[in-house]
């Protein structure tokens, strides 16, 4: 379970305090599939880069099972990051001059796993999300909606407990949509991993558990 306190995070702008999240409580249970929805600037974004330990709160404690995220060294915040966290953007983020499946295994080699290990979890990974036919290709012979599959076949490298997925419909079409979010439900439920998604998509909405929204960096509405 994820347990969110008084989290607070403010930026200085010019000298002046812009408040990103303004004293911020919640639970996200382990399992669901949650939303993260509110305006640009609201602060859905700044919430899961410090939920993911990519930024560190000005005030506040995030304990996930327990334990509180930030209070780790910096290396040993990378090390969990990369073995319990999985990360899907919007823009993808994959590297133009790996294959595929050399994407997916990327976080795996940095955990120093057995090449044959590896390439196995790679071929199953891409099949999960079905491209498994795709996996020599390279980035750029992919669609948006394939290389969005491979991003998410990515996140699930390391057999996260997490996925933090920022906008991760916004440049995809209808059916590359509906196709990433059945994927992704089907993970959340047969697997138990926990999404929260940051989105301005209605049909993501449509699809999460619970719908959690933000505006000027506080919770104003859980559905």
């Amino acid at each position: 379970m994820i347990e969110i306190k008084n989290l607070v995070k403010t930026y200085n702008a010019d000298t002046i305090p812009v408040q990103a999240l303004d004293h911020v409580d919640l639970k996200i249970e382990e399992g669901e599939f949650t939303a993260v929805v509110g305006p640009s600037g609201c602060g859905k974004t700044t919430f899961l880069n410090i939920l993911g330990g990519l930024d560190t709160p000005t005030d506040g404690t995030i304990l996930i099972d327990g334990t509180d995220l930030h209070n780790r060294s910096s290396a040993d915040m990378i090390t969990y990051r990369r073995d319990n966290i999985g990360f899907v953007f919007q823009d993808y983020s994959l590297m133009p001059v790996l294959t595929a499946e050399e994407n997916v295994e990327f976080i795996m080699e940095l955990q120093g796993r057995p090449k044959a290990e590896r390439a196995a979890r790679s071929k199953e990974l891409l099949n999960a999300v079905g491209i498994g036919d795709k996996g020599k290709q390279f980035p750029t012979k992919l669609s948006g909606g394939q290389q969005q599959r491979v991003a998410v076949a990515r996140a699930l490298a390391s057999k996260p407990k997490l996925i933090l997925a920022d906008e991760p419909t916004a440049n995809l079409d209808s059916k590359s949509t509906s196709d990433l979010l059945d994927i992704m439900r089907q993970l959340n439920e047969k697997e138990n991993i926990t999404f929260v998604i940051a989105t301005h998509d209605q049909r993501v909405m449509d699809r999460a558990k619970r719908v959690i929204q933000f505006d000027d960096g506080k919770i104003i509405d859980v559905k």
